[in-house]
């Protein structure tokens, strides 16, 4: 029998779980139906859309648009894509344009959501037959890092930003390359589904940035010899430090330097470590990241230039 109190205590876990949401079959399991009406009516709570309930007034926060997603979603939807890896931990800045979510594929996509109050984020529902093998339990319920990141790639706006998030996903030590390519494979409609593969078989090479990833297809499109990629390597003062790109047999190591390197402290830290590289006898190249991008052909006559001083023959 429940005891007096017992179903605010209920309600309150429920919303502290919940950050502050509940549909309003959770609100009436615990409350009367006259009660949560006498809530709104108060302004204690408030209506977000159809059949969906918030604490108290105020901007509505990330942790509470996902709720409202998942929930407003119904039976069997879970957190998708972009917002499903950052609730997991994926860290950067992403433009995040909408909460994604999955649901199963016998189910019709509720139009409810398309009349969210304004400061909230869209919320786009998509169907998909293929999410017993990838749904995750969670705070919503989500799918899996690796389900999570490929989807994210495959929704992304551009290719650039696609192969971003799933090198971000690898480099953070978030997922493999081999779990991203099991989902790949899942998935016979894939979007962006060459570039999705040939990222991930670059990050299964070694690469674990961009830039990284950008270099080796450069090499492949200039018909330079694909470098070993994050290569280990111990200094004269013991640390071990990892090499962006390494032709060991001609002694070549090449730097791809992004932002962080207009920082001073990082900047005579690698003045330091390309020192020490000299000083064992390899040669060592250096370009931005932007470089790598915008500028390859520059970039591929100089290691061109680098390899065959080194002994290289195409």
């Amino acid at each position: 029998m429940r005891m007096p109190g017992d179903d605010d205590a209920a309600l309150d876990w429920l919303l502290f779980t919940q950050a502050g949401v509940v549909s309003w079959a959770q609100a009436t399991a615990e409350l009367t139906p006259s009660r949560v009406r006498h809530l709104l009516a108060t302004g204690r709570w408030e209506r977000v859309c159809r059949g969906i309930l918030r604490v108290g007034g105020g901007p509505v926060i990330v942790d509470q648009s996902r709720w409202v997603a998942v929930l407003a979603a119904g039976d069997g939807a879970v957190l998708a894509g972009l917002a499903a890896a950052q609730a997991a931990g994926l860290r950067g800045r992403w433009r995040h344009e909408a909460v994604d979510v999955l649901i199963p594929y016998h189910r019709q996509a509720p139009d409810l959501l398309r009349r969210l109050p304004l400061g909230m984020p869209a919320v786009r529902v998509r169907r998909t037959r293929h999410l017993d093998d990838d749904r995750q339990r969670g705070r919503p319920d989500r799918t899996t890092m690796a389900r999570s990141l490929v989807d994210a790639a495959q929704w992304m706006r551009s290719d650039d930003e696609a192969q971003a998030v799933l090198a971000a996903g690898c480099q953070q030590r978030r997922a493999t390359p081999g779990e991203l390519d099991s989902v790949a494979r899942r998935l016979p409609r894939l979007r962006r589904a060459a570039v999705i593969r040939q990222t991930i078989g670059d990050l299964a090479g070694g690469a674990e940035a961009l830039s990284e990833i950008d270099l080796v297809r450069l090499c492949r499109r200039y018909g330079l010899p694909r470098p070993e990629l994050q290569e280990r390597r111990r200094d004269a003062d013991g640390r071990v430090r990892y090499l962006d790109a390494y032709w060991r047999r001609w002694g070549l190591h090449v730097e791809v330097d992004g932002a962080h390197h207009m920082d001073v402290r990082h900047w005579a830290a690698d003045l330091r470590r390309q020192n020490g590289v000299w000083i064992s006898g390899d040669r060592i190249l250096r370009f931005t990241a932007f470089d790598v991008r915008h500028h390859p052909d520059e970039v591929a006559a100089q290691l061109r230039a680098a390899l065959t001083a080194a002994g290289w023959h195409p």
